[in-house]
């Protein structure tokens, strides 16, 4: 008995024949699927029926925090725990605790976009099945493919060849798990 494939794979060579082959595989409804390209196709996240990505906005969450973390450790300091008059000037003041906010708000956003980032995308992944594929290297040089996964409620091996066939996909190839 023949095991289940991971997906299939749809090899394109120009951009405008992905980006409409994407268009066409959203509008059939395929839920996991994946566009591999060589560099950044403008968009191609559109033509998906990507939405737009979370990160930016735990990167602002990170950012707030460590503005807010600066200003407090600063209060804290200054105005709390060891409070000291120097030339009569306040025990706090958001104009000398800027500089340390500032920094950690920097710092603060880094972290939060690089953790973000790794979660959102569900890395790091030492292994995916695609890469078996013996062609997958030309995808980071001059070519593009369209992978469409078999855990995908809409897939049949038949009618999802056919698709990509009809979407101009040539090489249409099952990839193993």
């Amino acid at each position: 008995m023949a095991a289940q494939p991971y997906g299939l794979i749809a090899t394109f060579t120009t951009t405008p024949a992905l980006y409409h082959a994407a268009e066409q595989v959203r509008d059939a409804g395929y839920r996991y699927w994946d566009c591999i390209t060589p560099f950044p196709v403008h968009g191609l996240d559109k033509a998906m029926g990507l939405r737009r990505s979370i990160v930016p906005r735990i990167s602002l969450a990170g950012g707030i925090t460590g503005f807010i973390t600066g200003m407090t450790m600063i209060w804290w300091t200054a105005a709390w725990d060891y409070p000291l008059v120097v030339g009569g000037k306040p025990h706090f003041s958001p104009m000398y605790a800027f500089p340390v906010s500032y920094e950690l708000t920097i710092l603060f956003t880094a972290f939060a976009t690089i953790i973000g980032m790794f979660v959102v995308n569900g890395l790091p992944m030492h292994y995916h099945p695609v890469l078996k594929y013996e062609h997958i290297r030309r995808g980071m040089d001059d070519t593009f493919f369209v992978v469409i996964e078999a855990r995908d409620p809409r897939f049949n091996l038949a009618n999802t060849k056919a698709l990509l066939e009809k979407a101009g996909g040539v090489s249409i190839t099952e990839l193993e798990s």
